[in-house]
């Protein structure tokens, strides 16, 4: 069985104490639902819902759908309305450099050294020297940054 280690402390005494449903939009427009597991460490007593890699934190629809909209790979082939793009990408321009920060901050942590990467790229093209830019790498950025228990929450979570 596999132990997951908790985010906040590294400590791998997570008990799983319930699970969750968790609905999202794929790249289709089809409504999916998961159901995922909430983990409470026995060490530090916070509790964790173990997201899947195809999630991110407070969005609905999957990072597929996000990655598009914000790569511009392609025309728009996201089934939201162009307020929800709107908002993605207003929500990227804004976290990015947080984003940018925390792998640099485990480049550094895990291989001594940062990869710098050109300051005249845009923010994207600087993340992308870190998570490559590939399909998924949307992904491989929200698990880095969970996982070293940085994500930032929405500015409307804390809105009364």
């Amino acid at each position: 069985m596999e132990r997951i280690p908790c985010p906040c402390c590294n400590s791998l005494e997570m008990k799983v104490i319930g699970s969750r449903k968790r609905k999202y939009i794929n790249l289709e427009g089809s409504k999916n639902t998961l159901i995922i597991r909430r983990l409470k460490c026995q060490h530090c007593t916070r509790i964790h819902h173990e997201l899947p890699d195809i999630l991110v934190p407070y969005k609905r629809y999957n990072s597929e759908c996000i990655e598009t909209v914000i790569s511009r790979d392609e025309p728009n082939t996201v089934p939201a309305d162009e307020s929800t793009l709107l908002r993605w990408r207003k929500w990227f321009s804004d976290i990015s450099f947080h984003f940018l920060g925390c792998l640099q901050s485990i480049s550094i942590q895990f291989y001594g050294y940062s990869k710098v990467a050109p300051t005249c790229q845009s923010v994207l093209h600087r993340i992308w020297h870190y998570v490559e830019h590939s399909y998924g790498w949307m992904a491989r950025v929200v698990r880095t940054v969970t996982n070293m228990n940085s994500w930032v929450h929405t500015h409307s979570a804390f809105m009364t």
